[in-house]
């Protein structure tokens, strides 16, 4: 009998440790101590060899706390139910970026940052470099609509925007259903304009300034 019980703590000690060798590993990768480092130059850091290339998942999951499994393509519906979903970027929030061209499993990645009403700033993993981070890089909603259905990603071999438009199934935010306001695309778009709204005395020499946001979006960057 208690050569049965040893062998049984055996195998629960054999699962367990794999998994908190893991969680530790993804922690020193959040923390900016893996090796490999970090450029804050590039917005990159390394994800340590041995341990096997990063993907965008575990990494969201990490950085969100929400805690779903499976392929990037799958959290949206996943979701639905378990956590709150919209279509306004918020910090902390996972937004949800659909297959498209040549990515089949779609991709995930944490809002950091809302820089104004169609830019902000994600931090997650696999993208720009296979298995890398990248923190704080530029997400730009190009979409008709203003409803953040699609975007443009910082892609970092080109120091610059992406070219393709990335479509967005939506964010996904770490509370339960019902929670939180539901707010639709075009609601979510006004606040966002209400949050970066300039005040009066500076609108007059924003006015006169060009207009970056618009280049980027029709294509002349």
């Amino acid at each position: 009998m208690q050569r049965i019980r040893k062998a049984i703590i055996l195998g629960v000690c054999a699962v367990l440790v794999p998994s908190v060798a893991a969680s530790s590993a993804i922690g020193r990768i959040a923390s900016d101590t893996v090796p490999g480092g970090w450029n804050p130059g590039t917005g990159v850091s390394g994800t340590g060899r041995a341990s096997g290339v990063l993907e965008c998942v575990p990494y969201a999951r990490q950085l969100s706390g929400i805690h779903i499994y499976g392929d990037a393509h799958t959290w949206w519906s996943q979701a639905k139910g378990r956590y709150a979903r919209g279509h306004m970027p918020r910090v902390g929030a996972v937004m949800a970026v659909e297959p498209h061209n040549n990515s089949r499993l779609g991709h995930v990645a944490t809002v950091s940052r809302i820089v104004d009403s169609r830019t902000i700033l994600l931090s997650h993993a696999n993208w720009s470099y296979r298995g890398q981070i990248e923190r704080n890089v530029t997400a730009l909603d190009v979409s008709p609509g203003n409803d953040w259905s699609e975007v443009r990603i910082w892609y970092g071999p080109n120091r610059n925007l992406g070219t393709t438009h990335w479509p967005v199934a939506g964010f996904i935010y770490n509370a339960r259903p019902g929670t939180l306001r539901d707010l639709g695309p075009d609601l979510g778009g006004n606040r966002l304009a209400q949050i970066s709204a300039p005040t009066k005395a500076g609108t007059k020499r924003q006015q006169r300034r060009r207009d970056p946001i618009g280049e980027i979006i029709a294509g002349t960057y």
